[in-house]
Order: C-alpha cells, then sequence, then structure tokens
C-alpha cells in the first residue's frame, strides 16, 4: 500500500546494479492465440467507429494536436541516458524528471494514446511518431546487458529499484512504470500493427517471469505490497495474443491476495487502501478470468464493481478522496479538494467495459460508463487549451475549482490517462455480438460493421439533446439492442417514422430484430427530468442532475470555504434556449446551474443542503391496511419513512406490486409523487384504474432507507380510484408513500 502522496513524492535513483549481466531465457515460441473465456459481447474494432462533431470529438482533436506537438525525445531521455545511450534532449519535469523514480511511465500512455489516435484516424503522422518511439525503446533495450542490466530489461531508471523492492525498501512503483510501457507496447502491436513492439514486450515479460520466478510465495506477496499498476492485465492480454501460457502464469504471480481474497468473498474491505493501486489489480482479475476461465476472478472483478459503484462513488462517477478509499457510503463528510483523482475513473471505465463484454444483459453497467465519461471524463479537459490539458483530482470541496496539467513539467498518472481517454471516446458506443449490435452510448458518429457491409450513423447533440438518430446504410439483419437509461422515463422509438410497440423499460435495452434496409431511421426519445441523488451518508445533503448530467453551481471566484449553499429545489428554472442551463434560489442569493463537465476556471459547488416545499395534496402511506400487496410485496420497517414503514419487494415481474386503494381525485390529470428508498438505480410503473403505466426512473438514493420521489402524471377519475405500482422487468424500490395533488 502506497503511504505516501504520490504528486509531492520525488526519490532519488539509486545506483546502477554493477553485477553481471545474465540474460533471461527468451520466451517459448508462441502458440494459437486462445479464445477469451466468457465473453458475450465483443467491441468493434477502434478504426470501425469515427467521431463526429460535438464535444467528445473537440476534445480528441485537443489531445491529438499535443500528439503532434509533443517531442518524443524528451521523453526518451532517461532511457537513452539510463544504458549509456547518448541524449542531447532536454529532461522533462514533472514524474519524468531525472530524479523522480517513476520516470519513463508517460512514455508508454503516449505510446498507447499514439496507437489509438492512428487507429481512430488513419493519420500515419501518430503512427510515425509512435514507431520511432518502439525503435527507440528496442535500442535502449538491445543496451541494457552493456550497462550491467539483465537482459529484456527495459526501463528509464536502473534495475536495482527492484533489488530494493526485492529487500523491503522503500522505492516508488517500479512494476508500476514497466506496466504502462509493456502497455504501450502491446497497443502499438495491436493497433498500430508494429510487430516490433511485440518483439520488445515478449523480452520485457520474460524478465519479469525471471525476475518474480526467484521470488518464494511470501516474498511476493510482499512485494505486491508496493504498487505495481496492471501487470496482470498486461501479461494476460500478452497470453491472449501469443498463447504462451508463462505469460499468464506470471500473470498469475501477481494476484495480491490480502485485496483480492476479501472481494472474492464480498467484503468490502477497502477503506484506507490507496484507490488506484487496487483498480488494476481489479482489472487484471476479471482479464486473468477470461483468459484462464477461473469464475473466481470474475466473481472478484464484479463484487469489487458493485462495491466501489454503490457505496465509494460520488455523484459524478469517480471515488476516493486524498486517493484513498473511505468508510464506506462517506460521500457528504468526504468532499475536499483532492476528491476523484482522474485516474481512478480512467480504470473504473476500463473495468466496467471488461465487465460489459461479461454480461451485456446488465444496461446498469453502461448507465455508470455514461455517467463518468461524460461527467468526469469529458470534464477532465481544459476546453480553452490548445493542448488538451487535464485535470489531476476533481474537486468537490463547495468552492472547488479544477486545475490542470502543461506540456512537459506536469507529468502526472492523470497526464498519463488523459492522453489516453482523449483519444479512445469510439471504443465503447458500439458492441456486437453475432448479428446483435448493442448501441450504448449515444454519441455523434458512424460505425462500419467490419465484413458486413453495413453502417450506422447517428447523429445527435447529445447530451444538449436527450434524442438520437440512427441511419443504417447498406441493408442486412441486426438485432439492434439500444439501451434505455435509468435516467430516462416515457422514452419512444420510431422506425422510419412509425413508433414501435416495444418494450422502452428504463434501465434496459429496447429490441428491434429485423433485416434492414439502406436508409432506414430509427429516431430514439429519452426524456430528461430533475431528479436530486443524496450522499450515502447525508440524506439532507444531494445533488442535482438534469438526466445523466450532473450540474455545477457557479461561484466565479467566490470560494465557498467548504460550507454547502442550501438549494431549494423547487426555485429551479430551465433556460429556454439552453435545456443544459437552470437557475435558481440558494442560501447565498440566485445562482447559475450549468453541466459540471462545461464548469472551468470557475469555482463551484456541486454537491448542496437540498431544501424544496413539498408537493401539496393528499398522502397515502404504503403500509396503510386499506392497500393490497401483491407476491412477495410485504410491509417492513424503516426510521427514514413517513410513519416508519415502508413497502418492499415490489415489481420483478407483474405478480408483485402494491395497489393504493380508495385515492380520492377529481375527473383530470393529477400529479402523484412516489416516495421510495433504494440503495440502487431501479426504475417503477405507474397507472391509475387499470390504465397505461408510465415507467419513471428511481436513481440511487442513497441508502434503502434514505427516502427520495419522482413525480409522474396520470389521469383520475372522480371519487374512488387505485394507483398501482409494480416493475414488470426488475425490482422496483421500497415504496414509502404517494402525496396526490
Amino acid at each position: 500500500m502506497i503511504s505516501f502522496d504520490r504528486r509531492t513524492m520525488l526519490k532519488a535513483v539509486g545506483a546502477a546494479s554493477a553485477g553481471v549481466a545474465l540474460a533471461p531465457a527468451l520466451a517459448p515460441t508462441a502458440a494459437a492465440a486462445p479464445t477469451p473465456v466468457g465473453v458475450a459481447a465483443n467491441p468493434f474494432p477502434l478504426g470501425a467507429v469515427r467521431l463526429q462533431a460535438g464535444p467528445f470529438l473537440d476534445n480528441m482533436n485537443r489531445q491529438l494536436a499535443y500528439f503532434r506537438f509533443v517531442d518524443p525525445d524528451r521523453l526518451l531521455h532517461m532511457f537513452r541516458l539510463n544504458v549509456g545511450l547518448p541524449s542531447s534532449a532536454q529532461p522533462c519535469g514533472g514524474w519524468e524528471s531525472p530524479d523522480t523514480e517513476l520516470r519513463g511511465h508517460s512514455t508508454g500512455h503516449l505510446m498507447s494514446g499514439l496507437a489509438q489516435a492512428y487507429a481512430n484516424t488513419g493519420d500515419t503522422t501518430y503512427k510515425n511518431k509512435g514507431d520511432y518511439l518502439v525503435s527507440s525503446l528496442a535500442a535502449c533495450q538491445n543496451a541494457s546487458p552493456n550497462a550491467g542490466f539483465h537482459g529484456g530489461y527495459l526501463s528509464a531508471y536502473p534495475e536495482n529499484f527492484f533489488d530494493r523492492l526485492e529487500s523491503g525498501q522503500q522505492v516508488w512503483a517500479p512494476y508500476y512504470t514497466l506496466h504502462k510501457i509493456m502497455a504501450g507496447l502491446l497497443d502499438q502491436y495491436n493497433l498500430a500493427g508494429n510487430s516490433q513492439a511485440l518483439t520488445v514486450l515478449t523480452a520485457m515479460a520474460a524478465w519479469v517471469k525471471w525476475r518474480t520466478d526467484r521470488l518464494s510465495q511470501s516474498q511476493m506477496q510482499a512485494a505486491l505490497n508496493t504498487e505495481f499498476g496492471g501487470m496482470p492485465e498486461v501479461l494476460a492480454n500478452l497470453y491472449l495474443v501469443s498463447g504462451n501460457r508463462d505469460h499468464l502464469t506470471t500473470a498469475q504471480r501477481f494476484d495480491h491476495a490480502r485485496i483480492l481474497d476479501p472481494l472474492a468473498a464480498n467484503q468490502d474491505q477497502l477503506a484506507g487502501n490507496h484507490a488506484n493501486t487496487q483498480i488494476p489489480k481489479i482489472i487484471g482479475a476479471i482479464q486473468e478470468y477470461h483468459a484462464s476461465g477461473t469464475t473466481r476472478y470474475r466473481d472478484i472483478a464484479d463484487n469489487f464493481w458493485r462495491i466501489v459503484t454503490a457505496h465509494h462513488s460520488y455523484v459524478i462517477g469517480g471515488n476516493s478522496n486524498g486517493e484513498y478509499f473511505q468508510t464506506p457510503d462517506a460521500i457528504a463528510g468526504q468532499l475536499s479538494d483532492t476528491t476523484c483523482e482522474v485516474c481512478n475513473t480512467y480504470n473504473m471505465l476500463k473495468l466496467t467495459r471488461q465487465l460489459f463484454f461479461t454480461d451485456p444483459t446488465r444496461a446498469e453497467l453502461m448507465d455508470y460508463y455514461e455517467l463518468a465519461l461524460l461527467n468526469q471524463i469529458l470534464g477532465e479537459q481544459d476546453p480553452t487549451s490548445a493542448h488538451g490539458f487535464v485535470t489531476y483530482y476533481t474537486p468537490l470541496r463547495a468552492g472547488g475549482i479544477k486545475t490542470y496539467a502543461n506540456d512537459y513539467d506536469d507529468f502526472t498518472c492523470d497526464h498519463g490517462t488523459g492522453m489516453e481517454s482523449q483519444t479512445k471516446f469510439a471504443d465503447s458506443i458500439y458492441f456486437y455480438a453475432g448479428e446483435t449490435l448493442y448501441v450504448n452510448l449515444f454519441t455523434a458518429s458512424v460505425l462500419t460493421w467490419p465484413g458486413r457491409s453495413i453502417t450506422v450513423k447517428q447523429d445527435t447533440a447529445f447530451p444538449s439533446s436527450t434524442s438520437t438518430r440512427l441511419t443504417i446504410g447498406g441493408t442486412g439483419h441486426i438485432a439492434l439492442k439500444i439501451r434505455i437509461p435509468a435516467w430516462t422515463s416515457g422514452a419512444t422509438i420510431k422506425v422510419n417514422g412509425a413508433a414501435q410497440n416495444i418494450a422502452v423499460t428504463p434501465g434496459t435495452y429496447a429490441t428491434i430484430d429485423r433485416t434492414w434496409a439502406n436508409g432506414d431511421v430509427i429516431d430514439v426519445s429519452l426524456p430528461a427530468v430533475l431528479s436530486f441523488p443524496r450522499a450515502n451518508d447525508n440524506s439532507g445533503d444531494g445533488a442535482v442532475k438534469y438526466g445523466p448530467v450532473v450540474l455545477a453551481g457557479q461561484y466565479g471566484t467566490t470560494d465557498l470555504g467548504g460550507v454547502l449553499p442550501t438549494l431549494r429545489t423547487d426555485t429551479l428554472v430551465q433556460d429556454a434556449a439552453n435545456p443544459l442551463r437552470f437557475t435558481a434560489t440558494a442560501s447565498t442569493g440566485s445562482v447559475s446551474l450549468l453541466p459540471f463537465h462545461q464548469t472551468h476556471h470557475t469555482r463551484y459547488t456541486v454537491y448542496w443542503k437540498i431544501a424544496g416545499t413539498p408537493p401539496q395534496g393528499t398522502s397515502y402511506e404504503a403500509e396503510a391496511s386499506g392497500n393490497t400487496l401483491g407476491g412477495q410485496a410485504a410491509v417492513r420497517s424503516s426510521s427514514g419513512a413517513s410513519g416508519g414503514a415502508l413497502v418492499g419487494y415490489v415489481g420483478n415481474g407483474t405478480a408483485n406490486y402494491l395497489r393504493f386503494n380508495n385515492v380520492t381525485g377529481t375527473s383530470g390529470t393529477h400529479k402523484i409523487t412516489v416516495y421510495y428508498a433504494s440503495g440502487e438505480d431501479r426504475s417503477i410503473a405507474v397507472s391509475a384504474n387499470n390504465g397505461a403505466a408510465t415507467t419513471v426512473a428511481t436513481p440511487n438514493t442513497g441508502g434503502w432507507d434514505t427516502v427520495g420521489s419522482v413525480t409522474v402524471t396520470l389521469t383520475l377519475a372522480a371519487g374512488a380510484n387505485t394507483v398501482l405500482i409494480t416493475n414488470p422487468a426488475g425490482w422496483a424500490p421500497d415504496i414509502d408513500r404517494i402525496v396526490v395533488s
């Protein structure tokens, strides 16, 4: 476990090993690449999807400008000096400075970013720069024995860093840096077709095997207490490319029992652990599942994802305070200038993506992916920077402000992951399984389906507009699965202008299975509403979302000093010209709320003290004796509920329901506010007098006893009415009461 601040820890370099260099044996001849286990959906090649005009393409273009600008010789400087090769380049700063023990990691991220840029654009400018980096690193690797290092070794620091690691001396994460270099080489091979990169990587993997094979199990576990990045991930991925089981065996040497064992038992023991040290271990676990078929790895990854997203994540999708996991559900009590390190979210998205491949029925995975991508990753980049400078932390303290990197003197891990995040927006919009196409994200783009002579063009202004249009080019069968987000209600789908009679339940995929003709058009409408998700540890503190977009109060130069303003939710007014802009009244006066991802160079607050006038009308308690409970629906006590009780186990089929009887109304439409308690994002279907149901998302309220509310409009008759609450497609939240206006 890291016990120091990675942004300020700058350790002096130890002297290079003076011993005779004995090269480890090179890896055996590769076997046929194995088929990954447990994969139910597949990504398209990055080059098969092209972004179209919109905020994601804007961010990528700024990153591409940086790639064209950056001087690779400056990043190669310490690699060359480390093995006695000449270099006259100017050293870099930040974590790439000559006396920083993490030097070299950014070169790996740069190789990955360049490979993604080439794959996604076809521009050889990025391939040529990547080829130069690979050939230069190969020269450094070849020179390693002359510098006294063992064959296959490649780094910007001497090999004795690993002596220090293995002897229990303090050293700053040498395997972490090696992982970045190895991952960059693998991306250069997979995405840019550079065969030399695979040769260099294979020699590095042989060195890692030789180095770790010398250690006993207890010695290896002790070494794993120092951050090692995604070593199990890259080695498992290399096995899936090469078929050489040595790579998988070496990957499994990096299984860190202290972290993985509790997760295998679904135990949350994350508090006090450095967050971004742990997440790559879990990405390694899901990749080891795909490589080995061992289901324990899959369960570890799934348990971790559920624990982190439900109990350690802020409203923007990020996690950690001061880089560490805190006590489960500590959110409002952990708002600072060092929340939500962006590397964590970069890695959580990688994990989420892999879990989706394992089970593409789980729309909740892509709901989270959208949340974190839109509100943190898209918003990490400074839009006024020509080179796309990114943030390290994402402050959530009231009055916080984002700060950004620069060209050469702030090479932190987040600068590195930022280079990758901003060049792979196209990689998770669409997935496929046979002739099934998953539309996961609403991003302006064009998919050219390899081998099928079919294109899918997506035209959308999302998130400014919560609708999208898909146009089919070519002909052929597609079982089209469109994600219906948990945040929407009243979604509609039309094909060539005709409404489709298909299920559009929030938190699921709507399916249109047909043979498509050239020019067919699918219009998808996903109405957005305001919601006020509450902090897990304080139901009086919460945030404001419009659909998936987290809104931030704009405070200019005013530093709120961490004191949450009180927001009157009943005063929110939407701008007629800009649906993502609202004004409201807070304890600080009138305030504008804008999307958090558009909030830059100003102080802001994301969390508030939530206040507002409750809806006026007649209240009906769910646990009242006159109501009808169907199936498993049952009353349970709750300290957070009106009247001290809730009705749970509603939904998951039409047999489980709650029906309010004798609801008094006048003839006409009425607003019905449903108060519910939920620890998960769910939805409910509400109907009156056996009429058509309205389905509405019920976002996580922050806990099973923390009550939130949603409002629907139904038509009632004069006199007595029945109001039915169920969820035919999944569990509904526990219901507290309804208020009929």
